[in-house]
């Protein structure tokens, strides 16, 4: 892993640290063209960025844009632009000492008082000394320094505002879900809060397959508050205890909750594709990473192997039976595009065969942060936790469970 690292980053396939490197040496060359001390040429460049003329192909490219995109503003905000020349390195000290000098003289010289103070600063002037047509020019460059001034303010005002705004919702909707959730697992298990009969699960496959389920006693409660809760997900001494929902795409809780209210944590979903009942080989469970911990927060902690042997074991039990499982693998990842031939792990779903089953674990265990000494073999139960990971565009930090009980 150590060999596929560009500028910091790591790259898990030698096709994406070759684009690495290519966008490292477009920085260079940049870079070797670029002075990033001149307001002027830093702000020409990001215009030029920003218009499409540089191409970056991975996260080394997109943290150099950051780079400069932050360079830029700072000088806007200092009020230059794309015009404007700073003196820099021997040609600034140069002038710097100049301008002292220069000073010292003219005081010192006999009955001039100079246009400098003793420490080679430059005193005010007056508008009078200038001719009619030169305070006219030096009057409304200030009335365009204060519009800019002005607009600024205003500008970086809105921007707080948002900002208040943005971050007031978010933690109004985290506190709200924390709530939510303390309430539906003291749901969980109270059955005496069911409505009516137990509630049983009629599933049609086919004209001749019809299949009654009875609903664990557990979730009861559960079910009949929502019909799309699926199961339950529970990791011990983490946050992950939550209820897991399954509809007819991948969208809807992305940013509902269990009471289907708009939610920005969203929910724990099982993948659409998946069947509880005539259960697939690889049962996949998705969550946000939430920087509040929420949802699949702290999934990506499992990056440690330390912290993996103190939570090898997940529970996640459907609303028909209860399940144990042994985490096995735990490995970053990312979505492909469709052409690209390539291990998806959110594609596997069933094995077809022994070797198929074979193959795939074969490329999860490739993938793999470190080895955690548990393997499985065709005809075992998986689960899969899934969430985002900003370590690359479109990245996933995924962890691989076998059924153990």
């Amino acid at each position: 892993m150590a060999g596929f690292e560009v500028a910091g980053r790591r790259f898990r396939t030698e096709a994406d640290y070759k684009a690495a490197l290519r966008d490292q040496a477009k920085i260079d060359k940049i870079k070797s063209q670029v002075n990033m001390e001149q307001p002027g040429e830093v702000i020409t460049l990001y215009t030029d960025m920003q218009a499409g003329a540089y191409r970056f192909e991975t996260a080394v490219g997109n943290d150099f844009d950051d780079e400069i995109y932050e360079l830029a503003q700072e000088f806007k905000r200092q009020g230059y632009d794309k015009d404007s020349i700073l003196p820099t390195g021997r040609k600034a000290a140069k002038k710097k000492a100049a301008v002292k000098g220069a000073g010292r003289s003219k005081k010192g010289s006999a009955g001039g008082k100079g246009n400098e103070d003793g420490d080679g600063e430059r005193a005010s002037v007056s508008l009078d000394a200038y001719d009619k047509k030169m305070r006219k020019v030096i009057l409304d460059e200030l009335k365009k320094r204060e519009k800019r001034r002005k607009l600024m303010i205003v500008l970086c005002s809105a921007v707080a505002a948002a900002s208040f705004i943005y971050f007031g919702v978010y933690f109004y909707f985290a506190d709200r879900t924390e709530a939510d959730y303390a309430n539906l697992a003291s749901l969980k298990g109270n059955a005496s809060l069911a409505v009516g009969t137990t509630p049983t699960v009629t599933i049609h496959y086919t004209d001749e397959e019809d299949i009654e389920l009875e609903v664990l006693e557990e979730y009861q409660t559960l079910y009949n508050k929502n019909k799309s809760l699926i199961g339950w997900l529970k990791i011990d001494d983490t946050n992950i205890d939550y209820p897991v929902m399954q509809t007819v795409n991948n969208e809807y809780y992305l940013d509902h909750n269990y009471s289907q209210e708009y939610d920005k944590n969203g929910s724990i979903f099982l993948d659409k594709d998946c069947d509880v009942v005539h259960r697939n080989t690889n049962l996949i469970i998705y969550g946000h990473h939430m920087k509040s911990g929420k949802m699949f927060g702290n999934l990506n902690k499992y990056s440690s192997e330390d912290y993996c042997k103190k939570h090898s074991t997940i529970q996640f039990d459907t609303i028909y039976e209860k399940g144990t499982y042994e985490v096995m693998y735990v490995f970053r990842s990312r979505i492909y595009n469709e052409d690209e031939i390539v291990f998806k792990y959110y594609q596997f779903l069933d094995a077809a065969s022994e070797k198929e089953f074979i193959s795939n674990m074969q490329e999860m265990a490739a993938l793999a942060l470190y080895d955690t000494g548990v393997t499985a073999s065709y005809g075992d139960e998986l689960l899969t936790l899934s969430t985002c990971d900003s370590s690359e565009t479109d990245g996933r930090f995924v962890v691989v469970a076998k059924r153990i009980q």
